[in-house]
């Protein structure tokens, strides 16, 4: 019993999905951000961190145990329920103007925040229905190519300036965003260009499927959740590993990722939301070990907030200069 309702914590990732919606029922259509991004942080602080170390028979549990993968799986309906509402509701006129952009905005929070989220984890399974339902997942925010160059891109390249979803030292997100989308894109169509073409025709049917029932407003209501779910995800990638450098050896290769790589978050409540993925460093380290078993690292370095609080800082550059640049350990070129 005890153990079961510990588990039951990362059930509050299900719950990101009903944030649009409750904005929509009251009429408030800034309400997702302000509980992402300000009654969150806030929790995050009063309630506190949690980095205690598994015990080897607690991490055999968490690793076998069907209820976290479950979780995954449960996301995939309810993102393809909001997104089929939302483009209904905004294609026939049922929110116009600036609420109906807030509220594809804040569509896209719930599909960026949890969905893309989601998705990663289940990219990283052996699974091929966890495999399929994240292509499900990413192709529902127009970034369909993301496994295939996170999977063998980025954990490849990661800290190094090879890697366009690592930000450098001094970057300012505004300028990293362009890099890392073109940049991303463009390695994905190097490793796969067929699976990258399958990915954006799947898009753009789902696109078409859903102006052909609802209207071109409901088109535009897809990508614009997609934009804001796919700059939520780089503001993620951007904090992961800002300013962390992998040192190049004299045989001209680099050292073995390590934790001091990644930046690490404890924050109990933001890393249930999240699916621990705040605790990035020992996904870096182990990429197949479930979520709900990732470690903390001593060695990482330690974000002042969990992501929730740091994504607005990152849209902020001075701010984020200010906070995080004293913390970067190395000023890597």
């Amino acid at each position: 019993m005890r153990n079961a309702l510990k588990d039951s914590r990362f059930l509050l990732a299900l719950t990101t999905a009903a944030a649009p919606v409750a904005g929509h029922a009251l009429g408030q259509y800034w309400h997702a951000f302000f509980v992402f991004w300000v009654v969150v942080p806030a929790l995050d602080f009063l309630i506190g961190r949690s980095a205690h170390p598994g015990t080897p028979e607690e991490m055999q549990r968490l690793e076998r145990s069907p209820f976290f993968r479950l979780v995954l799986q449960a996301w995939v309906p309810l993102q393809l329920g909001v997104i089929g509402w939302g483009a209904w509701l905004v294609g026939t006129g049922g929110v116009t103007g600036f609420d109906a952009a807030l509220f594809t905005l804040s569509v896209g929070l719930a599909t960026g925040g949890a969905g893309i989220t989601i998705a990663h984890e289940l990219g990283h399974k052996r699974s091929a229905l966890d495999r399929l339902l994240s292509r499900v997942l990413l192709v529902t925010v127009s970034y369909g190519h993301f496994t295939l160059e996170h999977n063998r891109g980025h954990h490849v390249r990661v800290a190094t300036p090879e890697d366009p979803a690592s930000a450098r030292y001094g970057e300012a997100f505004w300028a990293f965003l362009p890099r890392t989308l073109i940049g991303s894109l463009a390695h994905a169509w190097q490793l796969d260009r067929r699976e990258v073409a399958w990915s954006w025709a799947a898009t753009f049917a789902a696109a078409a499927a859903l102006g052909a029932a609802f209207g071109p407003l409901a088109v535009a209501f897809f990508f614009g959740q997609s934009a804001m779910a796919v700059t939520l995800l780089e503001a993620v990638n951007y904090i992961e590993h800002y300013g962390l450098r992998r040192e190049k050896l004299p045989d001209g290769r680099y050292e073995r990722p390590a934790a001091q790589h990644s930046w690490d978050a404890y924050h109990w409540l933001s890393n249930s939301f999240l699916v621990h993925l705040q605790r990035h460093a020992d996904h870096h380290l182990n990429p197949m070990r479930p979520y709900a078993a990732l470690q903390p690292q001593p060695e990482s370095p330690r974000l002042p907030m969990g992501y929730p609080g740091m994504v607005p800082l990152a849209f902020l550059p001075p701010l984020w200069f200010a906070v995080m640049n004293p913390r970067v350990p190395f000023k890597g070129e």
